[in-house]
């Protein structure tokens, strides 16, 4: 199995991108790879690794230097939860979080106090989460009930917020509530809220089909005490924090969807090639062929969508059709890929003796959190009509 190195001109990439993306590929193959199936079976990630993560840099690549980030771009983080991804999706989606929701959010909105609390822990020791959704906001996410009342030097925080990433192991969360439910959308606040504040506990966790490790979590909100410096942005305009921080975030979990897809066919060429039927390799037979070289090329395209809107980001121009399109298709080709795949293994295809179907179950997330496949299909139109439809 030859390893993939991208060679067309939007996915080049510099000498250092290509380091980087080959030491983030060994990490995963030598230390992420052994511990897969057992942290998927027992739905719980294995804390060494975590610690390997900041360890490597991994869970602060933006974060400036004078915070104890690596002061890279936000196309390091893709390469990076991409070479993850392709070994454990579950993986890629923690530094996911980390790096373009809770981190970008901070660097992005935060005032220079919390900017100077926070971002030299996230980037070396302490994992962030993002909470946004509750049980009656999902794709309509400015409907939600969490209330933050006004207590003069300090808010005190009700509510409940469900399918939390990250939410077991970590010690930072941005919360989204409400400083006045009338107010619709300009009532949203945005708060850095710690682990230990008092009101504050982590509630049930999911049990899911797939992604297993990575937690997801409830978060219980009970007179949760916020200092007022805590306050992320400006007061009622969390809104803003969110849309913004979500459009980063797409791009993100297109790399992941990619990676896994990635992951997948290099397991399948691997197995085709070995696999003996009627006295000859798998692969050999034209109809196998076919069927690899559809997956392979629906890959390229959406690394093309997916590496395009992280450039556009990082040069600073509009990228919001760009990354709703990325992460469209990444999540569209992670399904259809690995649903190949386990085709292609045949009846081992269907049993955990080959990595195919992890893969497959965990391509399913991809058309669902950070924006559905119809939220996005949502937002690409809207863009490409808006000189139409006034």
């Amino acid at each position: 199995m030859s390893d993939f190195h991208p060679r067309y001109a939007l996915t080049t990439l510099s000498e250092d991108e290509q380091l980087f993306f080959d030491t983030v590929k060994d990490f995963a193959r030598e230390q992420v790879k052994p511990l897969v199936r057992e942290m998927d079976a027992s739905a719980k990630l294995d804390q060494r690794l975590l610690s390997e993560l900041f360890g490597m840099g991994l869970m602060g690549i933006h974060i400036p230097e004078k915070y104890q980030g690596a002061e890279t771009s936000f196309f390091m983080s893709v390469l990076a939860i991409e070479a993850l991804s392709s070994v454990d999706p579950s993986v890629g989606v923690v530094v996911d979080v980390q790096n373009t929701l809770v981190n970008n959010a901070i660097i992005n909105f935060g005032s220079d106090f919390l900017q100077q609390k926070y971002l030299p822990v996230l980037a070396t020791t302490t994992l962030g989460s993002y909470a946004l959704s509750e049980s009656g906001s999902g794709s309509d996410a400015f409907a939600l009930r969490t209330r933050a009342e006004d207590q003069g030097d300090h808010y005190l925080l009700n509510g409940q917020k469900l399918w939390i990433t990250n939410a077991m192991e970590a010690g930072i969360f941005i919360i989204f509530a409400s400083i006045d439910l009338n107010l619709g959308y300009k009532g949203i606040t945005a708060f850095v809220v710690e682990k230990d504040f008092p009101g504050f506990s982590v509630g049930k966790k999911e049990d899911k089909l797939g992604i297993r490790a990575s937690s997801t979590c409830e978060l219980i909100l009970d007179n949760c005490r916020v200092p007022k410096e805590n306050v992320l942005g400006e007061t009622g305009k969390g809104y803003k924090v969110a849309i913004e921080t979500l459009n980063e975030g797409r791009i993100g979990i297109g790399a992941q969807m990619l990676g896994l897809a990635q992951g997948a066919l290099d397991a399948t060429l691997k197995y085709t090639a070995e696999r003996q039927q009627f006295k000859k390799p798998v692969a050999s037979f034209q109809a196998v062929q076919f069927q690899l070289a559809e997956a392979a090329t629906d890959i390229e395209a959406a690394r093309l969508l997916v590496y395009n809107a992280a450039r556009l980001k990082d040069s600073g121009k509009n990228f919001l059709k760009e990354a709703a399109m990325a992460k469209l298709m990444a999540s569209r080709v992670a399904q259809q890929v690995t649903s190949t795949m386990v085709d292609l293994h045949g009846g081992y295809g269907f049993t955990t003796e080959y990595p195919v179907e992890k893969y497959y179950r965990d391509s399913k997330i991809g058309t669902i959190y950070e924006g559905t496949t119809n939220m996005q299909l949502q937002t690409i139109a809207k863009l490409i009509l808006s000189d139409y439809l006034k």
